[in-house]
């Protein structure tokens, strides 16, 4: 999904891509990481995870294409983590928050009320930088 997200962006266009979910492909690469024997980190997930994470999240941004004519394009990921039992101490939610730049935090507690979006904003943030 990445590299096409990545070939309309070479192309000019501002491309949104959605993933869903980055948890149950982090349970896939533990599986996977137990069948081969590696050496398990947290809670059984791969030392490696957080790196596999960031060379994911890391290919969004803005680039001016190569090529006449000169054009811009970006690439924008919304991912969505869905920690066991709303835990954000889950080694895929804490890899996730050390590498994104926008959070927004869920509520159950505001979606049981039929608040929607149910976003508690005490918990979610946004970095600026200037």
């Amino acid at each position: 999904g990445i590299t096409l997200s990545e070939y309309f962006r070479d192309m000019g266009y501002n491309v949104s891509m959605m993933a869903d979910s980055t948890s149950r492909w982090a349970e896939a690469l533990r599986e996977i990481s137990g069948r081969l024997a590696e050496m398990p980190a947290d809670s059984g997930y791969p030392a490696y995870l957080g790196a596999r994470l960031a060379s994911f999240y890391e290919r969004a941004g803005r680039v001016k294409c190569l090529g006449n004519p000169e054009r811009e394009g970006s690439v924008s990921i919304v991912g969505a983590v869905s920690p066991p039992g709303g835990d954000f101490s889950d080694p895929v939610t804490s890899a996730t928050l050390g590498i994104v730049q926008v959070f927004w935090g869920l509520d159950k507690k505001l979606a049981q009320r039929k608040h929607f979006p149910s976003i508690n904003w005490l918990i979610s943030y946004r970095y600026l930088y200037l």
